[in-house]
């Protein structure tokens, strides 16, 4: 469910390390902006090191200038899939399609959050 029970949206973050395929990160959000993303980046940098590169879609939050000259002064290359090439983040749409199948498809979230405690608990 990406709404709560009243119908508002809910947004998520994901990030999975491609080489452990550990979920590094669930951030929820009624909206997720490219400061959002730099904060949670930044945290995972310091205190994981910084990766040789990310792969993302194409989401305005990831593709912002601010976000693609940070990850540039951090030396980190981006990999951007392609639109409609969900097969191209593999890693990610699978963790996302458990975590949908799993938890979201049989749980109703009264708020926004009720739903971050239980991403919360999910990482």
């Amino acid at each position: 469910m990406d709404r709560t029970s009243d119908g508002r949206p809910i947004r998520m973050l994901t990030i999975v390390d491609e080489y452990t395929r550990e979920c590094l990160a669930i951030d929820v959000a009624k909206k997720l902006t490219s400061e959002d993303v730099l904060e949670r980046l930044s945290d995972l940098f310091v205190r994981r090191g910084v990766p040789e590169h990310i792969r993302s879609d194409n989401g305005s939050e990831f593709t912002a200038s601010c976000v693609r000259e940070w990850l540039g002064r951090v030396g980190v290359k981006t990999l951007y899939i392609e639109p409609g090439s969900p097969w191209e983040n593999g890693y990610v749409e699978s963790f996302n399609g458990k975590l949908r199948d799993e938890l979201l498809a049989r749980e109703v979230f009264d708020t926004l959050l009720e739903a971050k405690v239980l991403m919360s608990g999910v990482v």
